[in-house]
Order: structure tokens, then C-alpha cells, then sequence
């Protein structure tokens, strides 16, 4: 039997992703947690043999939360999950140490998949991550300028392009507007991105 545990601050996405496994004789969802803390405690009681992990958590950023479990459960394969366009996040997780990324949009169709290779020990990508990473190969050696931000500053700039305000980001991270706006404006430093006036004014 293959043990899932779900982390998703959303009830909704977290029932739906069980009711897709329940269709599955030998998988089985057996634990739930909606915050990093929650899911922290629950997780010292029993290991499970994959995590699905939202990307974007209320109390701790999600690729903080991968490189936390890598240090500490190395053995556990993590699927990231994300409502995030694939053209960055995925790249940038699966360097971080995921065993694979999925797309919100797409979850229902790939999630038993997905699963079933992650625990077999390879990884899971879609065929438009594939050559995303093969792309990452014929990079001239500086790299993109995204690459130099923290994951932070990575996940702010991805937000604010997704079209989400500022207090919206804050409530979602767990961080001040003064914090996003801060960070979001060391990204306009870099060249990387830049808030548009609309932004700036709107918390």
C-alpha cells in the first residue's frame, strides 16, 4: 500500500486529491495538514512513502519547507504541487530536490501517475518540463537573471506576476505588505521584475 500525505492549505484540494487516490486499491491518503507546523507533528508519528506538497503554504514557503524535508527525510520522495505557471517553479523545484512537479490544472489527470513513478525512485515531469530543464543546459554559464534571487524573492516575483496583491501575497506567506514591497523592490533592483505603479499603491 502506498501512504500519501497531503499538505495543502486548501480543505477543498485536499478532499479532492483524496477522492482521485480512492479510486486506487493500493493507494491511500493517510495524513492531512493545512499548515507547516500541523503537518510537522503529524509527521514525527508516521512516515509516508510520498508528500504532495503546495508550493505556496500560509505559514512557511514551500520550497523552505522542501529543503527542510530533504535535510531531514531524504528518503522521502516530494511531489510539488502548483497553481504557479511550470515555465519557473518547476525548473527550480526539481534542482531544489523534488521528485517532480505538478500543475494544478492538470493534477487529476497526472496525480496516480506521478505517484507511482516518484516512489518507484525517478522523477515525474511533463513532457513542457522536460525541455524546460533540457533549455537549462544551453544557458551561457552567468545564468538567468530569475536565478540569482532567493526562493523568497523567487516566490514574491512569481506572485505579483500571477497578478496578486500585496496584502494577498502577505496573507498567503505568512510575511508583511512591508516585507513583499520590500522584496518585490530589491527584484526591481536586479532588473528582474517591476511593480507596476497599480501594484505599489494597491494593499
Amino acid at each position: 500500500m502506498i501512504e500519501v500525505f497531503v499538505l495543502d492549505d486548501h480543505p477543498i484540494v485536499r478532499q479532492g486529491l483524496e477522492k482521485i487516490l480512492e479510486e486506487e486499491a493500493d493507494m491511500r491518503v493517510t495524513g492531512q495538514a493545512g499548515t507547516y507546523q500541523e503537518f510537522m507533528e503529524l509527521l514525527e508519528s508516521r512516515k509516508p512513502d510520498v508528500i504532495i506538497l503546495d508550493i505556496t503554504m500560509p505559514d512557511r514557503s514551500g520550497l523552505d519547507v522542501l529543503k527542510d524535508l530533504k535535510a531531514m527525510y531524504p528518503d522521502i520522495p516530494v511531489l510539488i504541487m502548483s497553481v504557479h505557471d511550470e515555465k519557473h517553479f518547476a525548473t527550480r523545484t526539481i534542482k531544489s530536490g523534488a521528485a517532480g512537479y505538478l500543475n494544478k490544472m492538470s493534477v487529476s489527470d497526472e496525480l496516480v501517475t506521478a505517484i507511482r513513478r516518484v516512489v518507484g525512485g525517478r522523477k515525474y515531469i511533463s513532457l513542457k518540463v522536460a525541455e524546460q530543464l533540457a533549455e537549462e543546459l544551453d544557458k551561457p554559464t552567468d545564468g538567468m537573471p530569475h536565478e540569482a534571487l532567493s526562493d523568497r524573492e523567487f516566490q514574491v516575483m512569481c506572485m505579483i506576476a500571477s497578478g496578486m496583491k500585496s496584502k494577498e501575497i502577505a496573507d498567503q506567506l505568512g510575511i508583511s505588505s512591508k516585507t513583499v514591497s520590500t522584496t518585490a523592490n530589491a527584484c526591481s533592483a536586479r532588473w528582474v521584475c517591476a511593480p507596476t505603479p497599480s501594484w505599489r499603491t494597491t494593499r
